[in-house]
Formats: structure tokens, C-alpha cells, sequence
């Protein structure tokens, strides 16, 4: 589905990311993990043409979408939960979320607005609040509620669990399970290493905006160098 290949960003002269390559297949959960500052945010960033790549393409589906607008990337199929949730907090949960389907033509945005709130009830009841009044947990909700607005074939998602308490970093991550088993491709970024290989199917090791592992997350979960930096074990 989506082919990332030997992309090169950059922060004015700072060389973030260096010939990141990756793929992700229709109808799976693929993470990237790494410590802070190793360019997983910046590459999610540049699939969605919120930075662009100096050298190298992306291609969804066998098409490139390097150099479109972000708009265009969303009318195409890909849709960004942000680190940090970036809800709009002066207005309404039911206008984040009717934001989040600007792009659509078709008349079944308030179909899919009721299917948000079953999957996040809590949603359902705040739906006239302000979203800057809701806690860092139900914002996440509202956030990723807001991504699937726009019926993304892949969801990208940086960071979910930030700031969670392990409770709601549970429920975050069964929510991201059950959004994949309806049909939806996940490419997560997250920092929280073993929750992520934990429900990915395969998954990328970034460090200083370079791939250095790759692979089968079950085996990524047993390999000496993954456990001891990045599981605490």
C-alpha cells in the first residue's frame, strides 16, 4: 500500500531523516520506534506533506504522492492523528469531529460521526464540550475519531499514548486493534516500544533518522539489542 524509499529531510542545514526507506501492506499494523529526537515523527510528517523530501519518493498504491498538498494526500487516503492530539479546544467535540471530514462529498458524515461515539462512548456524551476542557485521554479519543473522519485506507498515528496513564494507554492501543480489524491500515509511531510490537505486525527501529532493524515485531519483541535498548530489559 504504502512505499516509502531512501527519503531525505531535513530542518533547514540539520539532516533529520537519511534514506528512511519502509513499506507498509494493505491490512496491517507496522510501528516505527525510537528514542526522541530519532525522526519518527518527521517521517510520519513527511508522508502527509506536512515537510517534504529533498531526494527519494512515497508512492500509495503504486502512485507517488511526493510534492502533493496535505489536502491531497487526505483526498487520497491517508489521514495523521498528531503527536500531542492538536484538537481544536474552543470548539465542540462534534465539530472536531466534522472537521476531521472536511474533504468528503458523500452524505454518510453523520453515519460515521455515530459510529465514533460507539467506538469511544465517552465521546458520545461530551459531544456539545469544548475540546479544551476534556482530559489528555478523552482528546487522544476525539483526535483519533477525528483522523477516521476522513475514511483513511491508512491511519497514521504519533505518539497515542503520551502523557496516558497505563489504563488508558490499554485502551488507546485496543482501539487502534479494533480500528485495523475493520479494515483500516495502521502505521504507528510510539515511543512506548513494547506496547507497539506488541500489536504490530511488523516494525522499524529509527535511530539519528536512520532505519538500523527491521522486521517481524514477535521477533523484534525477543532480540537481545530491541530488549535492552528500548524494553528495559
Amino acid at each position: 500500500m504504502l512505499d516509502v524509499k531512501d527519503i531525505n529531510v531535513y530542518y533547514g542545514a540539520i539532516h533529520a531523516v537519511r534514506k528512511v526507506s519502509l513499506t507498509v501492506n494493505s491490512g496491517e499494523i507496522v510501528s516505527i520506534i525510537g528514542a526522541n529526537g530519532a525522526g519518527k515523527s518527521t517521517v510520519l510528517k513527511t508522508i502527509v506533506g506536512l515537510l517534504r523530501t529533498k531526494t527519494g519518493d512515497i508512492a500509495l498504491e503504486g502512485k507517488s504522492i511526493a510534492g502533493f498538498s496535505p489536502a491531497a494526500i487526505v483526498r487520497a487516503g491517508i489521514a495523521l492523528v498528531p503527536e500531542g492530539r492538536r484538537v481544536f479546544p474552543r470548539l465542540s467535540v462534534e465539530d472536531n469531529l466534522l472537521l476531521g471530514a472536511y474533504a468528503r462529498k458523500d452524505n454518510e458524515v453523520p453515519k460515521d460521526i455515530e459510529r465514533i461515539y460507539t467506538m469511544f462512548p465517552r465521546l458520545a456524551e461530551r459531544r456539545k464540550q469544548n475540546a479544551g476542557t476534556l482530559s489528555g485521554g478523552e482528546q487522544q479519543m476525539l483526535a483519533t475519531g477525528r483522523g477516521m473522519m476522513s475514511r483513511p485506507r491508512l491511519l497514521l498515528l504519533d505518539e497515542p499514548s503520551m502523557g496516558l496513564a497505563p489504563v488508558l494507554v490499554h485502551q488507546i492501543f485496543q482501539t487502534i486493534i479494533d480500528i485495523n480489524e475493520q479494515g483500516t491500515t495502521i502505521l504507528l509511531v510510539e515511543q512506548n516500544a513494547h506496547m507497539a510490537l506488541s500489536i504490530a505486525d511488523r516494525a522499524y527501529v529509527l535511530e539519528t533518522g536512520t532505519v538500523v532493524l527491521s522486521g517481524d515485531a514477535e521477533e523484534m519483541i525477543d532480540n537481545d539489542e530491541v530488549r535492552c535498548a528500548y524494553l528495559g530489559e
